[in-house]
């Protein structure tokens, strides 16, 4: 009686393997980046004072972002959470991170410069820039497709995404696929999952 006992666990268990062994595996699987657009040439000043372009980043897996100083809604956690970005590659060279103001009027280079400082943007690959309002919003609306528009009826009289762009050492912009096989696009700068699923993907791409 127990022998059979014994043969009916180790089939549960083969069978349980079978099952269990490829959601496993899945979990583990390194994730597919596709490419979704190159990035557009720009060139602003940062808060520095300097101006940078695409060269700038040139063999540089970097992260991109519309903002304001004077944001007081998303921002202030979109950065909290790119700080942790920021602090994950951190003495990396072939890392860095772009932040572009959408509000460039108000937002000079001194601005910007004070902005970093106390929200502890240290790395030296991070770029605050500010320049052209329209040039700013079409690099943002077309060329990342990330929305950006000024809204007298928005809190602090500008909308924005609250997503992350990835751009690999090529200057092209990429994506993970989801569960589906469809690419996200872009990372939720909000969201403690989409936090994790870009230090991932940077780290990938890091090693292309």
């Amino acid at each position: 009686m127990k022998k059979y006992s014994y043969i009916g666990i180790a089939f549960i268990i083969l069978i349980f393997g079978i099952y269990a062994i490829p959601k496993i595996v899945a979990k583990f699987k390194t994730p597919q980046l596709i490419t979704i657009a190159k990035v557009p040439p720009f060139e602003f000043t940062n808060q520095e004072g300097k101006l940078i372009s695409n060269s700038f980043y040139k063999d540089k897996v970097y992260v991109v972002e519309f903002f304001f100083t004077t944001c007081p809604t998303i921002c202030p956690k979109m950065n909290e959470n790119m700080v942790k970005i920021q602090n994950k590659f951190y003495g990396n060279n072939e890392f860095g991170i772009a932040s572009f103001s959408i509000n460039p009027t108000h937002d000079t280079p001194k601005i910007l410069k004070e902005y970093a400082k106390s929200h502890g943007a240290t790395l030296k690959n991070w770029n605050f820039l500010t320049g052209n309002q329209d040039k700013i919003y079409e690099l943002a609306n077309t060329g990342f497709t990330l929305f950006a528009g000024e809204n007298s009826d928005a809190e602090g009289g500008f909308e924005h995404s609250g997503m992350f762009a990835l751009v690999d050492k090529q200057g092209n912009i990429r994506s993970r696929l989801d569960k589906f096989g469809n690419p996200i696009a872009f990372y939720d700068g909000l969201d403690p999952k989409g936090i994790q699923m870009i230090k991932e993907d940077i780290s990938i791409l890091l090693k292309e």
